[in-house]
């Protein structure tokens, strides 16, 4: 026993494989090294250590995940005319606006993840958001972001050397050491295939709406803060010399309807 060392072990924890004689070291070591008991489905095995166990457990989780899956599509308030009707009326609002708005299935986590909303009072866009620093590996998900507030604006509580929260400037010191000359905002550019992914630069002194006007939006925008000394294989849209620069402004051709329920390919 690795608990009390006395008597022959018996027990092994699933969780961290721990050898314990009784339950009352089995209590003992789950206190001591804060264990739950519950094998890691997900933990890594080396292809010598996998056994035909190791295979079942593996399918087993497969069929777990797709029940989940099953339930969560089936689920009664995903599919209400409510919702059906609150979908629609974001997809017509983005459309007046120039803004080709997509939702996925039920099911996906960027549809469960979604916050956005229209305020009718107001006429304004609420954004959910999400903020990607690649160079810090660093993600942030903005919730309620007006549609009438700048980049810069969006920017200034991470990366500005003043007015940045000071845990959050510890870990993007990178961005904020950098002269704001050095930093791009960029959106990747939905439906292109995987080996020619592209990206849309962004006006930090442009709103939130007008820099999104003309794109297509799966879900909610997703930025990616760069610095231009260090980005790789991020390729702009016009600044590879094999595709023209989109013009958000000059696009006046109307936006497809998208159906509900359709799936795009967001890659």
């Amino acid at each position: 026993c690795e608990t009390c060392s006395n008597e022959e072990a018996k027990y092994r924890c699933p969780r961290c494989m721990k050898y314990s004689c009784s339950l009352l070291c089995v209590k003992k070591h789950k206190l001591a090294l804060s264990c739950n008991g519950v094998r890691d489905k997900t933990a890594f095995i080396s292809v010598n250590e996998f056994t035909d166990l190791n295979l079942l457990s593996d399918y087993r989780f497969l069929e777990d995940v797709g029940r989940t899956a099953d339930a969560a599509a089936r689920h009664a308030t995903m599919h209400s005319p409510t919702t059906k009707k609150l979908l629609y009326c974001l997809r017509n609002k983005a459309r007046k606006c120039n803004i080709d708005l997509r939702t996925l299935p039920v099911g996906f986590t960027k549809r469960r993840e979604n916050s956005t909303t229209f305020n009718c009072m107001e006429k304004k866009f609420y954004w959910h958001l999400k903020l990607i620093f690649p160079h810090c590996h660093a993600e942030y998900t903005l919730k309620g972001v007006p549609d009438d507030k700048t980049l810069a604006d969006i920017l200034k509580p991470y990366i500005d050397p003043v007015e940045s929260d000071p845990v959050v400037c510890q870990r993007l010191r990178i961005y904020i050491m950098s002269p704001q000359s050095d930093v791009q905002i960029l959106m990747k550019i939905e439906n292109r295939k995987q080996n020619s992914v592209r990206y849309n630069e962004l006006d930090a002194s442009r709103s939130l709406l007008d820099n999104l006007k003309g794109k297509i939006i799966i879900e909610y925008p997703t930025l990616f803060v760069v610095l231009k000394t260090l980005k790789k294989d991020m390729v702009i849209l016009g600044q590879d010399g094999s595709e023209p620069a989109e013009n958000s402004d000059s696009e006046s051709s109307s936006l497809s309807s998208v159906e509900e329920g359709e799936i795009r390919d967001s890659a």
